[in-house]
């Protein structure tokens, strides 16, 4: 590294790649009942820290309410984020069922904990603005003629 380059601690690096992955998901208790209770968000937290540490990603910041949960997950290109997703919402929610299963049948039934869908959106960096401005002013070299 250039002893100019100043680190970001945000920004990570693996044997090839420079990468900052940033993402902010939502996922929604099924049928959107309100089952979460103060100990199983923090519960939920630690198992989500978990199974984050397993992927080599890092569960920067946690919260939710009764019906569903936020998480800032930072996270490495060589994982499919879809997978991670999968990973958390199946451990948790087994987890969670398992620990607290009288509180959590009465508000979700059939084996569900969370909906099948959830949110997923990109953050972090600079606005998109800014990067289609640094693209469009690159020095592109002029073709010589022959």
């Amino acid at each position: 590294m250039s002893p100019r380059w100043d680190p970001n601690r945000e920004v990570r690096t693996g044997r090839h790649v420079v990468y900052n992955l940033p993402a902010h998901l939502v996922f929604v208790t099924r049928y959107r009942r309100k089952a979460m209770t103060g100990e199983m968000l923090t519960r939920c937290e630690e198992i989500m820290r978990e199974v984050c540490e397993d992927f080599e990603a890092e569960l920067k910041q946690f919260n939710g309410e009764k019906d569903h949960v936020h998480l800032l997950v930072h996270y490495p290109p060589k994982v499919q984020l879809s997978k991670l997703v999968n990973s958390l919402k199946g451990v948790s929610a087994r987890l969670l069922r398992k620990e607290c299963d009288a509180h959590v049948r009465r508000y979700l039934w059939g084996g569900h904990f969370w909906s099948g869908s959830y949110f997923a959106g990109s953050c972090g960096g600079a606005p998109l603005t800014v990067v289609r401005q640094y693209i469009d002013n690159q020095q592109r070299p002029v073709r010589q003629p022959s």
